[in-house]
């Protein structure tokens, strides 16, 4: 009897309520509450997730956004696995309540390119964002300076594409020797430059188009005046009759 209620209290210790456990998912005492919901066809994250979760692994899904603050009731929360999804947005206060606690983010094997610039910034977490289609650009150059955290990450990401244009196989973001947001401002002069000069080369065309029109309209009043009769002057002899008489 006394095997069987420690067999029970085990349990009991062991497993979460299958209430407070969303569906799909599977929750296990452990060291904290171990929530798995890998491989459940997820298509976002779950919002009746357990307060005390500690470890929360939603990888093998199809979630595609990282909603603001959707992790902020999970206090407790040390690690959290989303790899192997198809996410391309994350909100840019997705991992707002987590900060102070979270030590292991996974984001690998999804479909980002880019992300918010304070979307990590408060995070102390080891991130591992491999394997991402990463459009690198003076956004995710300021995003990587602030992760002091996760040098080494930083120095494994792979730009798919970049600001500079460059076209072959995807290299290390590191390995880019440019400041990208002195690069964004440079092109942005350029295209003013460009702008203003094709509105100046127009207001040059205008001008030239005027003055040639004009001299062109005084020549043919020019031709019509010399084209017109001159007035007969009376005769020098017509005038001695005129006296005589």
């Amino acid at each position: 009897m006394c095997l069987l209620l420690q067999s029970l209290v085990l349990m009991a210790l062991c497993f979460h309520p299958a209430s407070m456990c969303p569906k799909g998912c599977a929750c296990v005492h452990g060291n904290g509450l171990n929530v798995t919901c890998s491989h459940a066809q997820l298509k976002e994250i779950p919002l009746d997730l357990p307060p005390d979760t500690a470890l929360l692994w939603l990888d093998h899904n199809q979630v595609t956004t990282i909603p603001d603050q959707v992790f902020k009731e999970l206090h407790l929360l040390r690690e959290l696995n989303l790899s192997h999804n198809a996410i391309r947005t994350l909100g840019e206060n997705a991992f707002k309540g987590v900060e102070s606690t979270l030590l292991v983010l996974d984001l690998s094997h999804n479909r980002i390119t880019t992300v918010q610039k304070s979307v990590f910034a408060l995070l102390k977490a080891r991130i591992n964002m491999d394997n991402n289609p990463w459009h690198c650009d003076c956004t995710l150059q300021q995003v990587l300076k602030g992760m002091a955290y996760n040098h080494e990450s930083a120095s494994r990401l792979l730009c798919k594409s970049s600001e500079l244009h460059d076209h072959g196989p995807p290299r290390p973001f590191l390995a880019i020797d440019a400041d990208l947001c002195n690069l964004a401002k440079r092109t942005t002069d350029y295209a003013m430059l460009v702008t203003m000069f094709g509105w100046f080369t127009m207001v040059i065309s205008y001008v030239v188009y005027y003055v040639r029109q004009n001299q062109e309209d005084a020549r043919r009043h020019l031709e019509y005046l010399k084209s017109l009769p001159s007035k007969p002057k009376k005769s020098d002899e017509g005038d001695d009759i005129s006296t005589v008489v």
